[in-house]
């Protein structure tokens, strides 16, 4: 027996509509301004998850507009299902990001995984095909069952997904902070690679075209996942586990391939194609015909269900995982049916584009929904929301510097090697398969992944980075360093930084002070893109990530590609041999608010952060890439959380070399955190070249040595402690704090 759907005066009186997310206001703009009449219960659904800050950006489309999103590289910017950078000789890379915040903090595997399949999607829908996925995670401290569960899980679920789908992980970050106790967050990005030529649109044009859905059938998982991304946790309140999907990486597999072979091969009948991502069906189908001006007739009963009597609403709103929509020249529909069928996949014809600006759902032989399409997609409200400087700010700004207690400075830096944040991260990298079609030239565990381009003498190198601490001190110049240590992570690796993609993960748009922390920190970040001339290119957008009030901390993921123009630039952060002398580039001040030793010594973090200059991180990195080039570095670090002695440390590590060093500041400035800092290596009988090259800018502070000991000497007092004792430590804090 179906249950029947309240009426459109039933969703009126009762409010029905409040509980999707909609407000009263766009209720009455919904009813009265666009369609005339009380909308029905599909249609009332089609636009609440449409109008959900998920999919439509309200609340921050004013934010994403600062970002600087073109330049001479960039092939495609924001809007399509990933953004698209020239790489040279006609080809192309392709890259975006996702989070998947939500989903993960109720069902840690799936939401990973599904975060993982449908950031896959995204990209092979532009003609790209996957070469690399990358992770930014965040979790509250190791110290509860709770956490400690999410770590193991949704690492299984990204590792799970990836490595059946054959698409290597490669990189990534992790942090702990108490913020993300009830709201850890899970960023997937994944990079690909594609010609020029094969570049594709999500449009759906051409009246009479028929719109085509292939991939697996639809079912009831994810219906309202976007409105619940679009909501904060309250706990005790029930977790909505059905707006969560499952997802299939055998099925993502077979779709991968199917729809890239559409595209190479057919091109020719091929009209548009698109991702059914958040918001499924609705959203896919409307976007298409809204972007290419046009309508859409969609005939629901046709669509593939793997559920007995699921209703428009139902199908409209799942979003069940590994499908697409296509757009077809008329006539040409068999032709995709049997290419489908060879992957054993469903291609069915489910609507045809008209010419009417009109979105018409037939279900049963009755028109279920008759909307115009740019009212779900285009016209969304948009919001400017009120701005609050967050009291604690000003606090900050009057607080007395940070300086920490450095007694023994073996000590602090063991148990700084030991902090969740910097600790070595091989217990969860060594889940994922980051070699599958040995591509991969640097692995995990250096400043940046590397990927060969098969065929040509270039690679890639990629990396995700942000330091959430620096942006709850001061959320501009902390979204400044973000793009800055991508930049530095990529040239650290030896290439030329291109673009980024980025996930802005924030508390509610709605609170003063958190739509303040967005707006000030997209004008750093876009600064920052605009000095390093890294475009934005493609991202998404969290909001909402509070857990009974209370927000993570402004967490704005930077992921970043950069170009290693040859291979023989490719250079890794560990010291090579023995003798090598070791520079550092960059100046070293007492900056301590923010950092490792401040959580560490005082278990918070406050005060003003650090100063911070674009031009001299600019001008730095062109320096050491400058010398990278010219193949006189042979290794290179960024020197970020924990200071110079943790950079010099991780340095030393793979290699089990000593260093000899002397620093010329106090011994507490070892640990500080001054921002455009890089340490390198150089073989002796580079010496003279090399100080040519650099000038004053590089500082001659020791060098590599056989003894098996790390000796750092500054004013006050030295580090004296074993290379393999700092590396076990630095190893196990993990794996120990998972016990």
């Amino acid at each position: 027996m179906m249950k029947l759907e309240p009426t459109a005066q039933e969703i009126k009186d009762q409010r029905i509509y409040a509980g999707w997310g909609l407000t009263d206001e766009e209720y009455r703009l919904i009813s009265e301004d666009i369609l005339g009449r009380l909308p029905n219960y599909t249609e009332t659904g089609l636009f609440s998850v449409m109008w959900s800050e998920h999919c439509s950006y309200k609340n921050s489309k004013p934010v994403l507009r600062k970002f600087p999103s073109d330049g001479p590289q960039v092939l495609q910017g924001p809007g399509e299902g990933a953004g698209i950078v020239d790489i040279g000789d006609g080809q192309a890379v392709v890259f975006k990001a996702e989070s998947h915040n939500h989903p993960s903090a109720v069902e840690p595997y799936e939401g990973a995984a599904t975060g993982v399949g449908g950031i896959i999607r995204d990209i092979f829908s532009m003609g790209a095909r996957p070469i690399a996925i990358l992770d930014s995670l965040r979790f509250g401290e190791l110290d509860t069952p709770r956490t400690k569960y999410l770590l193991e899980e949704i690492v299984a679920g990204i590792s799970g997904y990836g490595n059946c789908i054959g698409i290597p992980t490669v990189g990534g970050e992790v942090a702990f902070d108490p913020c993300y106790e009830g709201n850890p967050l899970v960023n997937a990005m994944c990079v690909g690679l594609m010609d020029h030529k094969d570049i594709q649109k999500g449009q759906a044009k051409g009246v009479g075209n028929s719109i085509m859905y292939v991939g697996a059938k639809t079912g009831r998982d994810g219906i309202h996942g976007a409105t619940f991304a679009s909501e904060e946790f309250v706990e005790g309140e029930e977790q909505q586990r059905s707006a969560v999907q499952v997802g299939d990486p055998f099925m993502e597999k077979l779709l991968l391939e199917a729809c890239l072979e559409l595209i190479l091969e057919h091109s020719d009948i091929l009209v548009g194609i698109q991702d059914m991502g958040a918001a499924g069906l609705v959203s896919s189908s409307s976007e298409m015909a809204s972007k290419a001006g046009s309508g859409l007739k969609l005939y629901l009963d046709d669509v593939p269900q793997r559920e007995t009597n699921m209703t428009p609403y139902e199908m409209m709103l799942s979003e069940s995982q590994e499908r697409m929509l296509i757009c077809v020249e008329q006539g040409h529909e068999e032709e995709v049916v049997e290419l489908f069928k060879r992957y054993e996949l469903d291609a069915v014809t489910i609507g045809e584009v008209t010419d009417d600006g009109m979105y018409s759902l037939y279900h049963h032989g009755e028109e279920v929904a008759n909307l115009p399409v740019d009212a779900l997609a285009e016209d969304a409200p948009v919001y400017e929301n009120e701005k609050k400087e967050p009291a604690r700010i000003q606090e900050f700004a009057n607080m007395a510097v940070f300086k920490p207690e450095v007694k023994d400075a073996s000590e602090t830096l063991l148990a700084l090697l030991q902090q969740p944040t910097i600790a070595s991260k091989r217990m969860i990298y060594e889940t994922y398969d980051s070699q599958v079609r040995t591509n991969t030239v640097v692995r995990p565990g250096s400043d940046a992944a590397v990927m060969r381009v098969r065929g040509t003498n270039k690679a890639l190198a990629m990396t995700t980075d942000c330091n959430a601490r620096y942006l709850y001190l001061n959320p501009e110049v902390g979204g400044q360093i973000a793009v800055a240590e991508a930049a530095r992570n990529i040239v650290a690796s030896g290439g030329q930084p291109l673009a980024i993609t980025d996930c802005l993960n924030y508390g509610s748009p709605e609170k003063p002070e958190g739509f303040w922390e967005l707006w000030t920190s997209a004008d750093g970040i876009s600064e920052a893109c605009r000095t390093l001339n890294t475009p934005v290119i493609s991202g998404n957008v969290s909001m909402y990530n509070e857990t009974n009030g209370k927000a993570i901390y402004p967490t704005p993921m930077i992921g970043m590609v950069g170009l290693i123009e040859d291979l023989n630039h490719i250079t890794t952060q560990e010291f090579k041999q023995a003798d090598d002398l070791i520079y550092v580039i960059g100046e070293t001040n007492a900056d301590f608010n923010g950092t490792e030793i401040q959580k560490m010594q005082k278990g918070l973090i406050e005060g003003k952060l650090m100063d911070f200059d674009l031009a001299v991180e600019k001008e730095n990195q062109e320096l050491v890439l400058s010398a990278i080039k010219a193949g006189l570095v042979a290794s290179a670090h960024d020197c970020a959380e924990g200071g110079l002695a943790v950079a010099i440390a991780e340095a030393a590590f793979n290699n089990q070399l000593g260093v000899d060093v002397e620093a010329a500041m106090p011994v507490e400035n070892l640990f500080a955190e001054t921002q455009s800092r890089f340490v390198l290596s150089i073989h002796s009988e580079d010496q003279a070249a090399f100080e040519a090259l650099v000038g004053e800018k590089a500082v001659k502070i020791g060098k590599t040595t056989n003894t098996g000991e790390l000796k750092v000497t500054a004013d006050g007092g030295e580090i004296k402690v074993a290379t393999q004792k700092a590396e076990e430590l630095w190893e196990e804090a993990i794996p120990c704090l998972m016990k």
